[in-house]
């Protein structure tokens, strides 16, 4: 490991790289931390400690939303309108040929229209935001030109950070929106240890040591099934052209425990998120059969137990339903027909099909039961050993280990890569 890092700053080239990223997560900190005027910052505390769905997007925010600052949605817009295109590919085939036909050109163009989604996407965002913040009295502003102004000011910084990750993916060491958002996330980590130091309780050991070791065992676990991957062996018929032969290898197709990473949670939070938005708007409404209506639905998801379980069963139907999308047993077994390939036991075509469909059922199974256990982690956590959810959830630790295992896997390509220069 200590031979690595000094290979890393030893390259020229891969240390200028990492520094300009590390600049790049500075002036992104900078950014989330330069507040709009106006803002009740008790209130803004209060609202936040007290409703789970907005710590969640606050995490995906890069923590610029609990500070309402310039980059208060921080790359979430980029996000939905990333997860909008990958929906729009399944319902028009043309999409989907112009990203995988067109090669680089193609690709292009589904970043640009991505990126152009994304401007509407942050401006109703923040009209939707600034609404509730003024109907909770945490933001004073009543004149529409006020609210158009953070629109407008709230919409460039999604747009300036959207502009920084694609800046850091450039240099091909890492996501760029990940890691932004993983910077977002380690930035909570000072505070929420400084917290449990100021309220220490030596009492209160046995807790902490039960707290340490559930951590531990989830970043294994994390790493485990993120790593994890179940291999279907492949064989290749043997080809004859002209006084050469071809084929006649095994290999294997591998597949991921966990094909759809942390995007089967971002649709399960943006569909828990409604309900309490909803029903915080109308919770200052002057009718009080809707203000009691809406406060009724705000308990009701404020409970643990209910929110949990339907988030777990979110997370669950959105793992296998985003599986869907981006595993087609169909097309793979095609493209193993054509390529002369075929699952030994198995016969080409619709029966490698079916049990494709089969295997990857079963897989996706344990992922999806795995991701539903990371997501409501943080409330088994509290339940057993009575400290408050802390900055990294289950949803944060799994963003953190998967873009520390990406970043290392990319950085080590590139040595590898100077390994063979030197030759």
């Amino acid at each position: 490991m200590f031979q690595k890092i000094f290979q890393i700053f030893k390259i020229k080239d891969l240390r200028d790289k990492i520094v300009f990223i590390l600049i790049l997560l500075v002036i992104f900190r900078l950014a989330a931390n330069i507040p709009i005027p106006g803002i009740d910052q008790e209130r803004l505390k209060v609202f936040f400690e007290g409703n789970q769905f907005f710590g969640l997007l606050n995490l995906f925010s890069g923590r610029g939303l609990s500070g309402i600052s310039i980059a208060m949605l921080g790359v979430g817009p980029y996000i939905t309108a990333s997860i909008i295109m990958q929906l729009m590919t399944m319902i028009i085939p043309r999409l989907e040929q112009i990203y995988k036909e067109e090669g680089e050109a193609g690709r292009q163009k589904f970043n640009q229209w991505t990126r152009w989604i994304t401007v509407p996407l942050a401006i109703l965002q923040t009209i939707g935001m600034i609404s509730l913040f003024r109907s909770q009295g945490i933001l004073n502003y009543q004149g529409p030109y006020q609210i158009f102004s953070i629109a407008i000011i709230a919409t460039a910084g999604t747009i300036f950070l959207m502009w920084l990750g694609e800046l850091i993916t450039e240099k091909k060491i890492g996501n760029g929106v990940s890691l932004l958002i993983f910077a977002g996330i380690i930035s909570g980590l000072p505070s929420a240890i400084s917290g449990i130091v100021a309220v220490w309780d030596s009492s209160q050991l046995f807790s902490y040591m039960l707290f340490l070791a559930i951590v531990l065992a989830s970043i294994g676990a994390v790493v485990f099934v993120t790593e994890g991957q179940r291999n279907i062996p492949v064989s290749y018929a043997k080809r004859v052209r002209g006084n050469k032969m071809y084929g006649g290898n095994s290999t294997h197709l591998p597949l991921r425990i966990n094909q759809a990473g942390v995007i089967p949670i971002i649709f399960a939070i943006s569909i828990m998120l409604f309900p309490g938005v909803i029903s915080s708007f109308f919770s200052a409404s002057s009718n009080q059969a809707v203000a009691g209506i809406a406060k009724s639905i705000g308990n009701i998801f404020q409970n643990q137990w209910f929110y949990g379980t339907v988030y777990f069963i979110l997370v669950v139907a959105f793992t296998y339903f985003y599986t869907a999308v981006v595993f087609d047993p169909q097309k793979i077994a095609q493209n193993l027909q054509k390529q002369g390939g075929y699952i030994p036991g198995i016969r080409p075509g619709k029966n490698t099909t079916e049990y494709l469909y089969k295997i990857m059922n079963r897989v996706t199974l344990s992922g999806a039961a795995f991701l539903g256990l990371i997501a409501v982690l943080p409330f088994v956590v509290q339940g057993f050993t009575n400290i408050g959810s802390v900055s990294v959830g289950g949803t944060g630790l799994l963003i953190v280990v998967s873009v520390v295992i990406e970043t290392i896997k990319q950085i080590e390509g590139q040595l590898i890569m100077r390994d063979y220069e030197s030759f």
